[in-house]
């Protein structure tokens, strides 16, 4: 029979599971892991479709100045800038749209360049690695904790609490692949800006889809340290009891 204190870890460690998955998965799929704030936007709206057809493009320079332009918002997967609806020069856009562009798998593994939009200036091997880090690491961390279920469930069926180690050695691996995600992010972030500075109008900052992939992290922890510790304890004590019974 196992120790009620067991029992309760092994649930508090399974809902930390739970709400890291949604946290984690939650920021993969939205578009707020950085936010550009312009205090004063173009006021020549006759360059929405011009800014539109540099946006959509597959250029580095030209995209991120457009974000700088136009409050724009990065994630993993897409970016998004808030521009008029009416490009129309005869017009008041009094209305304002959010239009979103997504990063095909390929964009996701293209060089990056020590002199973005400059094809000649050479692979800026860091930013390269790092942009491609950032996006692969969630899914790992995500497939380590699915894997790591998996194991709990049969550990479950087999009756049985030692697999909860593996369970927990997968769920830290996961948790350094979140903050491992994380770090990548924001150091590829800081040598954008190193090349392309932002307007001192334009002001940056990172967004909640980044906060829940910096507080799935922790959870991811302590959920392992919670499976490790029940099932290596659980285990000694058994170990102990069995011993007493057979002296």
């Amino acid at each position: 029979m196992m120790d009620n204190r067991f029992a309760t870890a092994l649930v508090i460690a399974c809902v930390l599971s739970l709400i890291s998955t949604i946290y984690l998965a939650a920021s993969i799929g939205t578009d707020f892991w950085y936010e550009y704030r312009n205090s004063s936007p173009p006021e020549n709206y006759s360059e929405v479709k011009a800014t539109w057809d540099d946006f959509t493009g597959e250029d580095e320079k030209s995209y991120t100045e457009a974000l700088f332009r136009w409050n724009g918002t990065i994630g993993l997967w897409r970016r998004c800038i808030t521009m008029a609806e009416n490009s129309y020069w005869f017009n008041s856009p009094t209305e304002m749209v959010t239009r979103c562009v997504s990063f095909s798998l390929s964009d996701q593994f293209m060089e990056k360049y020590k002199d973005p939009g400059n094809h000649n200036s050479g692979s800026d091997l860091n930013r390269t690695y790092l942009w491609r880090l950032q996006f692969l690491l969630p899914f790992v961390s995500l497939g380590l904790m699915c894997f790591g279920a998996l194991i709990g469930v049969c550990a479950c069926a087999c009756r049985s609490l030692y697999p909860a180690i593996a369970t927990g050695v997968l769920h830290f691996l996961a948790g350094l692949c979140t903050l491992g995600s994380v770090g990548c992010y924001v150091a590829g972030i800081e040598l954008l800006h190193q090349k392309l500075t932002p307007p001192e109008e334009v002001q940056g900052q990172f967004g909640w889809s980044f906060c829940l992939a910096c507080v799935s992290a922790p959870l991811q922890f302590m959920a392992a340290a919670l499976f490790i510790w029940a099932a290596r304890t659980n285990r000694k004590e058994f170990t102990l009891l069995k011993a007493y019974r057979v002296a």
